[in-house]
């Protein structure tokens, strides 16, 4: 008997439906054809576990199962239960009349639990768009698919129940969640916010300016001067995610397996900080079954590298493409797949390799060479992808010890908000440009061109402080948003002066104060 059950290949972010195919006639083999991968085929023996221990048997004959499309790749346990299902059906210990409404996910344990998935997200949004009128998860999965609307999501805890709601034995309610609910209660609420922070104005300052027009920042400064602290908490002044925003994000996450059990919308910008010796793969993606990579991650939100100079400097030399492009595309001989990476990078580093260059309280022991060549580590095209430059200093005692939280994060939030609020009015009509770090040169002639008193001051300061010639749009971008900030529809030598502050490392005399 021919019976077909439905489920889906997740390749990047993209999902295929997969119909199962098992067809039993008189004999004893067990035939598998489909380009499913050792996890897949090992399913046989999952699956035969769990029906023995469930009171159900493997059918005593030939058993040949395709998996269409046959030349697509199939990875993962995930279609043990559709085959579980087919196998059953085809067997004829299961009617198979409901088969077609349902697409089916999930791990069988040996006693017929089900196990979590990856990727249930992009499937709930493939089940929809095929028509299904349901999908059948295991439960830890199942608030996550559930925020796809107009689709019936049953979340299983083993293969009986699954049975059960296909042969109507039992009645089980579908699972819903309040999208819009979800989203927007957990907007708002940080672990961590600015009004912690003594002292260090003038980087916050610095982190308000790249949060409200999306750039690319590093910080140099000794160590135990916060860097790390003040990274950590910018994701609670960014802007919050759009319902759009969010659900691709979730999507990612979900294809990485690093959602949250029970978990449905990510709600936050994502914050990623890996350790210094991650490898390229695990930066960009890729893999033998593809995965998103830590700049994925962190899409729509924060990429933090802390002590940039300690990382491989061909991991970092990868990030330059992808900031660009805001995207990643991934190929190998057996694949070609293309994440999203639209991050914001905010690094931080020591300005020498003892960490004390320029520190009052302690004494250098770098010569200029050394320092020069710690800075090397970092290249020119990559530095070129950051717009802001500031330096960080200890906190004095008398700041450390002071009583008054600082601002909080809500406070500076309302106003980054402000900000972008004006550049989404400004780039209406300009697709895929969301902020003024996105700005092409004509668009930075267009909207941030300085009157003669600010072109005078910019030429004074690239003379003056032997200002790479990079660093000029550099400037312009950044002297927008201060201009934003202020509600400014003019850039104005006030603003660029604060921008031309925010070029530390491009003066050619840093390493030698």
């Amino acid at each position: 008997m021919l019976v077909k059950t439905y489920s889906a290949a997740v390749n990047g972010l993209e999902v295929t439906r997969v119909t199962i195919e098992v067809n039993t006639v008189p004999g004893v083999a067990y035939h598998f054809t489909g380009l499913g991968d050792e996890a897949v085929r090992e399913g046989r023996d999952r699956i035969a576990s769990a029906f023995g221990v469930n009171g159900l048997h493997f059918p005593n004959a030939d058993v040949t199962v395709n998996m269409a499309p046959a030349d697509l790749r199939k990875e993962g346990s995930s279609f043990d239960l559709p085959l579980a299902i087919a196998i059953l059906a085809a067997d004829g210990q299961i009617a198979a009349d409901a088969l077609d409404s349902y697409m089916l996910v999930g791990e069988l344990s040996l006693d017929g639990t089900l196990q979590p998935a990856k990727g249930v997200l992009p499937i709930a949004i493939e089940a929809r768009a095929e028509h299904f009128k349901g999908l059948i998860v295991p439960k830890q999965n199942v608030r996550e698919a559930a925020i796809v609307n107009k689709l019936e999501v049953y979340g299983m805890d083993n293969l009986v129940d699954v049975i059960n709601l296909l042969t109507g034995k039992k009645q089980y309610t579908p699972t819903t969640v309040d999208t819009r609910k979800e989203f927007f209660e957990h907007q708002y609420k940080f672990d961590l916010d600015y009004a912690d922070v003594r002292g260090q104005e003038s980087v916050k300052r610095a982190l308000e300016v790249a949060a409200a027009g999306g750039h690319n920042l590093i910080m140099i400064g000794p160590p135990g001067s916060g860097k790390s602290m003040m990274a950590k908490r910018l994701p609670s002044i960014l802007p919050p995610l759009t319902l759009a925003e969010s659900l691709e994000t979730t999507q990612i996450h979900s294809v990485a397996g690093l959602l949250p059990k029970d978990s449905s919308l990510i709600s936050q910008r994502p914050f990623r900080s890996p350790h210094h010796t991650i490898s390229e793969v695990a930066l960009v993606g890729g893999g033998n079954n593809p995965m998103p990579g830590e700049i994925s991650l962190a899409h729509n939100g924060v990429l933090f590298l802390d002590e940039l100079p300690e990382f491989n400097k061909h991991t970092l030399e990868v990030l330059r493409q992808p900031l660009e492009d805001r995207k990643i595309c991934i190929s190998r001989s057996k694949y070609s797949v293309t994440f999203p990476s639209s991050f914001m990078f905010v690094a931080s580093m020591n300005p020498c390799p003892c960490g004390y260059y320029g520190d009052p309280t302690h004494t250098c022991v770098c010569t200029p060479g050394q320092i020069q060549r710690y800075l090397n580590k970092i290249s020119g095209p990559l530095l070129d992808r950051i717009d802001i430059q500031c330096e960080i200093a200890a906190i004095p005692f008398n700041e450390l010890s002071r009583r008054a939280q600082g601002e909080p994060s809500a406070k500076i939030r309302e106003r980054v908000i402000a900000a972008r609020a004006i550049q989404t009015a400004r780039f209406k009509d300009v697709p895929g440009i969301h902020c003024n770090a996105q700005m092409t040169e004509r668009m930075i002639h267009q909207y941030a061109e300085p009157d003669n008193e600010g072109l005078e001051l910019l030429r004074s300061a690239m003379e003056r402080l032997s200002l790479s010639a990079r660093a000029y749009s550099r400037i312009l971008k950044v002297a927008r948003t201060i201009a934003d900030l202020a509600a400014s529809d003019r850039v104005l030598p006030v603003h660029l002066a604060e921008a031309i502050g925010y070029r530390q490392l491009d003066r050619g005399d840093w390493a030698e104060r």
